[in-house]
């Protein structure tokens, strides 16, 4: 496996951009994941590398959910270098230009992937050229993060999810999510009462109902739930439906999830507006990036709404240690076969790498392996 390389020395803190390089790749799953909102048997990621003059590079990666999105998402990634090359790298002043320079666009979207993108891995080399882990960078202490296994529990029916329960809890947690959205409610609730059965009174149990519900029929499918102990509900209505989740939120005991598919700090308010002010879950990708995290995680600590993290791991442990009102981690390997190190979670807790930067570099053979034809 190749292993981490050495981080140049830099004489200054001062980096300047020389290109933004993005690799699509297509890397199977350890375990494929059905949802009531579509099947992934592969994980299409983005690689990106923000090479510096100086000799340092930035990387992060971006998900697209889609192979169908990895061409476009790449092309729009590397579209970036002339709008940046020869600038600082100064996260939040390029966070700023470009904002600018997308304004009529927009800044959602593949267009807001590439950003969010480009800021991640901006932020890796400022803490490389540092020699700092990010959460260091940003301030922070390392923090003890509890994470549960979200890798799993699709939609397989009440046997087989009770028996993939307890093999997920096993691989060091104690903490799943299941996925539900059955065509009734009978059904969901057979599945729900199957995976508590398994898994026992004591791990936390959650629910994702990945947008696929009515408001009329969230109200008559989550209240029933509360008899499983679970930590929240997630994402019951389309994501957008602020007021709708407020609704349903209302209708039951139990915390309703929202926020991964948030575009930056102002859909964050929007459900603020909306009364969605006990839990919220943004992505790495989608918020912005380490800026956009941030301003989101001030506006959380100013209302003393709990933060959870969606997908990516590796930085998200990073910002989770960075925000006041930190949660939960969600974690995922899909990044894992491309990654020189893999994340890892451990008696249920996860940590952010102590190597400088994010902590990830790639497993050249592995991503030669995976790269897509694009």
């Amino acid at each position: 496996m190749t292993r981490l390389s050495p981080v140049p020395a830099v004489a200054s803190a001062e980096l300047t951009i020389h290109r933004l390089v993005a690799r699509p790749v297509l890397v199977p799953l350890s375990l494929p994941l059905v949802t009531a909102g579509g099947a992934v048997d592969k994980a299409p990621l983005v690689l990106l590398d923000l090479e510096t003059e100086e000799g340092v590079t930035g990387s992060a990666y971006l998900f697209t959910y889609t192979p169908r999105a990895l061409a476009a998402t790449a092309r729009q990634v590397e579209e970036l270098t002339p709008l940046i090359a020869g600038q600082k790298v100064a996260p939040l002043a390029l966070a700023e230009r470009l904002s600018a320079a997308f304004r009529l666009l927009g800044r959602s979207g593949l267009v807001g992937m590439a950003l969010a993108g480009l800021d991640m891995a901006a932020w890796d080399a400022l803490a490389k050229a540092q020699s700092l882990p990010l959460y260091r960078l940003l301030g922070a202490e390392a923090r003890r993060l509890p994470s549960y296994n979200s890798k799993g529990l699709g939609m397989i029916g009440a046997v087989m999810a009770a028996e993939e329960a307890p093999a997920l809890l096993a691989e060091g947690f104690q903490a799943v999510k299941l996925r539900l959205g059955y065509p009734t409610r009978a059904q969901d609730l057979e599945v729900a009462a199957a995976v508590r059965r398994a898994i026992g009174p004591e791990p936390r149990l959650f629910v994702d109902f990945n947008q696929t519900l009515t408001l009329a029929e969230a109200k008559h499918r989550v209240p029933p739930l509360e008899d499983f102990d679970l930590e929240w509900i997630e994402e019951p209505l389309p994501w957008d439906d602020y007021r709708g989740h407020a609704a349903v939120a209302a209708e039951t005991v139990l915390p309703v999830q929202q926020g991964e598919n948030c575009w930056g700090a102002g859909d964050f308010d929007k459900a603020l507006e909306a009364g969605l002010d006990a839990v919220f879950m943004p992505d790495a990708m989608k918020i912005g990036g380490v800026t956009g995290w941030l301003r989101t995680a001030g506006l959380a600590a100013a209302r003393g709404v709990q933060i959870s993290s969606h997908l990516f791991p590796e930085i998200s442990s990073h910002l989770l240690a960075a925000t006041a009102t930190a949660q939960w981690l969600e974690y995922v390997d899909w990044a894992a076969p491309v990654l020189a190190e893999p994340f890892a979670v451990t008696d249920g807790v996860g940590q952010p790498s102590e190597t400088p930067g994010i902590g990830i570099s790639w497993d050249e053979a592995t991503v030669k392996r995976f790269t897509a034809e694009i």
